[in-house]
This record gives structure tokens, sequence and C-alpha cells, in this order.
């Protein structure tokens, strides 16, 4: 076998030798208990299905063949896994697409990828005229690796099939039993759910990054400044945040710029942002007040008519004056400072005007701080995903961004956003991340 065709699984939970007799209750359940456990403690999907290979070759069998159903109802052929001895080989060119389920077919891995029921297979299943596409496969399987008996059984969701799962046996004389069959079984069930709970969370991210990104901003165009942003998305499937960025003119001449973050990882949160972002629009638009007058009134709409709890969130209005000097105005709600870099490399944390989250009691008045932008400075924004990690405090993950900011300020700003996310973002991040750029005229 080539290396081409074939991909050895990791030594690292290498199975124990083939047995020479069928497993006893107490080792049936014990499988059971540890196919559980690698499916449970895995939030890779791809990986928990090679453990579970792993744990039943080759203790069942000497083959392992894993078919998906996907969400538009196409067959793959996932995994496909030899045991030669201890040694476990992918056979990648017997993987890949596969017929249709054909609805009235009576062969075994048809009925099984209906759900209809689990069964015993052997080369002469598909001696005679194939019935469907699945069953020249199939027949194509048997030949190719010899197998002499099969046991093909359901993946079975709560809600829906997902697939089958066969073992086989090609180097052993002793055939499969009812008793196997109803293990496969189990086993299929709890793969099923795995995979069924792995689709929802991939879908309820999908919902929310489709709501995210609908609602982040086109950039306006002011003259002389560039302007770019960013948004990453938790690296894990299951968490979805409420990082936003917006940045839109007013009617006064301003130009208002946010970068916040709704607490939690979740759908709720992401809708939480858009509540947020929508409100914050309407207040900064309708009035011409001072930046902390517009987050305190946010704050107090917030708690009556919003089901955010709480959220961390920066507000700023860049003007220029007749001169040409740009000027910027902005109040902090608990959120990491902005980053200003000149363009001799000197940077600067913006940490006045800093007050409590919204959703807390503030124990005292919010404030305002100004300040001149030098000219060709960069101004940086960005949530807490870029800076904190479980393996660093907070200075050291600000004290991080502040030198490679300083060490790409002279880059075009697009390639200073990308190259500060890809060198800043921690590794371990588990939460989204927005960040919004801007760099202002000679």
């Amino acid at each position: 076998m080539t290396d081409t065709a074939a991909d050895v699984l990791s030594d690292s939970a290498r199975p124990s030798p083939t047995p020479t007799r069928s497993l006893s209750e107490l080792e049936r359940l014990a499988l059971l208990a540890d196919t559980t456990a690698q499916l449970i403690s895995n939030n890779d999907v791809e990986e928990a299905l090679r453990r579970v290979v792993q744990l039943v070759l080759p203790r069942l069998a000497d083959w392992a063949v894993i078919d998906l159903i996907t969400d538009k109802g196409d067959v793959n052929r996932h995994l496909v896994v030899q045991a030669d001895g201890t040694r476990l080989t992918t056979r990648a060119d017997l993987q890949g697409p596969m017929p249709p389920v054909c609805e009235a077919s009576p062969m075994p891995l048809s009925r099984a990828l209906r759900g209809v029921a689990s069964n015993i297979a052997g080369p002469e299943t598909y001696q005679g005229t194939p019935d469907s596409g699945i069953a020249v496969e199939q027949r194509r399987l048997f030949q190719v690796t010899g197998i002499k008996t099969a046991a093909i059984a359901p993946i079975r969701g709560p809600r829906e099939v997902l697939g089958a799962i066969t073992l086989a046996r090609s180097d052993r004389p002793r055939a499969f039993t009812t008793a196997d069959l109803a293990l496969l079984q189990d086993i299929g069930r709890r793969i099923g759910l795995a995979l069924e709970n792995a689709r929802h969370f991939q879908r309820q991210r999908q919902v929310a990054e489709t709501m995210q990104r609908y609602l982040l901003p086109q950039l306006p165009r002011l003259p002389g400044v560039e302007m770019t942003a960013r948004y990453l998305s938790a690296p894990d499937a299951s968490y979805v945040g409420g990082d936003w960025y917006d940045a839109f003119p007013l009617p006064f001449g301003d130009t208002a710029l946010v970068i916040g973050d709704v607490v939690g990882h979740d759908l709720e949160a992401a809708a939480g942002m858009a509540q947020l972002r929508n409100m914050l629009r309407a207040f900064t638009w309708s009035q011409d007040r001072p930046t902390h007058h517009t987050v305190q009134h946010l704050n107090d709409a917030m708690r009556q008519i919003s089901d955010v709890r709480m959220t961390t969130m920066i507000l700023a209005r860049l003007a220029v004056d007749t001169d040409g000097t740009w000027k910027l105005r902005w109040t902090s709600a608990g959120h990491p400072p902005p980053l200003l870099v000149g363009r001799d490399g000197l940077t600067q944390y913006l940490t006045e005007a800093n007050g409590m989250l919204l959703g807390m009691p503030s124990p005292r008045p919010r404030t305002e701080a100004w300040l001149t932008l030098p000219p060709q400075s960069t101004l940086v924004l960005y949530t807490d995903g870029l800076v904190e990690s479980r393996r660093r405090p907070l200075d050291a993950g600000l004290e991080n961004l502040r030198r490679h900011a300083a060490s790409l300020v002279h880059r075009g700003l697009d390639d200073f956003a990308d190259q500060l996310l890809r060198r800043v973002r921690p590794d371990d991040n588990d939460d989204d991340v927005a960040l919004l750029a801007l760099r202002l005229p000679s």
C-alpha cells in the first residue's frame, strides 16, 4: 500500500492486539463507556470518529467504514480504516462520494442508511445483479478488501439518520453474531448523538455569523483618512460572541467610531449586539451630545428595553478643524483602551475617560476625554479577544499589541491590520475579535 493511498493513524492511541474470543458483557459495557467518553470529550468530530475507530479496531474487526449523510442528503464514504495487527491505516483510496440512497433497495447498507435495520452481510450478499449504485460500491469494497463478514448499523441521531457504520473481518474466521450487531447499534447511536450535536452547533454558529456579518457595516469614506476593519469568529464552533465595530457619519459633521463586546458566547450575545448597535446609532445620530452622555443614555435604555445584561464599548467622535487638525473625543465603558501609534513608532494607550461597563450601576459619573491626533498617526480600536489569554496576564497582552503595532506602522493599513491579527491574537484564544483601525493624512 502506498503512502498516497493510505494514512497511518497516530500511535498515541494504538489498540490492543487482536482478541481470539468474543467480548464478555463487562468488556462490551466498558467499550461503550470508552466510546461515549471519546465522543463527548472531543469538540473535533473528525478526531472523535478516529478515536472511536481506534477503540473498535482490531478489538472487534479488521475494517471500519463510516458512511455519512450530509445536510443536503448526499452520501459520503467518510472514513475507511484497516487494522493490520496493531497498525491502523486509513484507506483514502476507498473513501469519497457515494451514490444516493435507494429507497426501495433491500440491501444491508441501503437499509441502514434509511434507518430501517441493522444487518450482517458477506461477499455472497453482493454476488447478484446490483440494484443500486450503493450496491455496486459495496461489492467493490468487499472485493478490494477481502472482507468475509460484515456488520452494518445505522448512525442515528435523536431526529434523523446521519449515516451508517460497518465493522468487517477479512483475516479472522469468526462471523459476526446478533450480539455483535447489538453492540454496533449502540455505538452507532452514540456516534449519531455526537454528530447531531455538532451539526446543531455548526448551524447555530452559521446563523450567528451571518447575522453578525450582515450587521457589520460598510465603512464611511473620509477625505484623506484610511479606514479598515476586521472581524474574526471564535475558533470553537460552539462559541459565537457579540463583538462588533461601527463607523458612520453624523449630521453635525463628525464621524462616530464604535467598538463593543456584548458579554457571552452564544446566539443571544450576537442578537444583543444587534440591539445595542441599532440603539446606539439612533441615539448618536439624533442628538449632538458628548460621547459620555450618549453612552449613559444607552445604558439607561439598555436596562429597561433590552435583553442585554452587560457589555463593554467605546464611543468616539472624530472631527477635523478648518486648519486640517484632527481631534478625537471618546468615552469608554470598561473596554480595553484604544491604541494610538505615531508614524515614528511611538505608542500611547488612551486610558482616560474609562467608566463602568454597561449594565452595571456606576459609582461615579461617566466622563469624556479628547486628544489632538498627530498627522499620519494610526488609531486602533479592538476587542479583548485580541489581547486576552489564559496563559498570560492582560498587561502582557497589551504590551504585545503595542510592540507589534509599533513595528508594523510603516505598512499599508490593510496589511497592518492583517499582520496585527496574525501576530497578536493568542493561540489559546476562544473568543471572537473585532478590530477597527484608521490612519490620518499628513
